[in-house]
């Protein structure tokens, strides 16, 4: 759950263009322009495969944060990467918000394809190490 007085917002799966360049804009301003990573490190291979997931204000629908679900081609687990929330909205716990919104996600597509009989699917998580804490305090859902 998002903090208490958090603006008005909503979670979608980026399905058209304009949504899915809505989650790399945001990528490239929070790793390429604030945290300085090489712009050509951030829109890899596996943007095309990838389920994106966009967090927005509403009404407005301003685009603020971003995370983006991959699985591999063995499909025996996911892997949540690239989270990235612009640094004026951090201070509401939205990188949860998303993080819950990516689980949701993949205990629907685990029972969507072939995985209705497993208990539980694997989630990894690639990181930058300052930010393991946020990760590892919340890791069971």
């Amino acid at each position: 759950m998002a903090a208490i007085n958090a603006p008005a917002h909503e979670v979608i799966i980026a399905k058209t263009p304009e949504e899915r360049q809505q989650c790399f804009d945001i990528r490239i301003q929070v790793f390429h322009v604030e945290q300085k990573f090489p712009l050509e490190t951030e829109i890899d291979e596996n943007e095309e495969t990838a389920t994106h997931i966009l967090l927005r204000l509403t009404p407005s629908l301003t685009p603020i944060g971003t995370i983006r679900c991959l699985q591999p081609a063995n499909g025996d687990y996911y892997k949540l990467t690239r989270l990235a929330i612009l640094p004026e909205y951090r201070r509401y716990r939205l990188g949860r918000t998303l993080v819950e919104a990516l689980h949701a996600w993949v205990k629907a597509h685990a029972l969507e394809t072939n995985n209705a009989g497993a208990e539980f699917a694997n989630i990894v998580c690639h990181s930058q190490l300052p930010v393991q804490g946020f990760y590892a305090k919340d890791a069971v859902f």
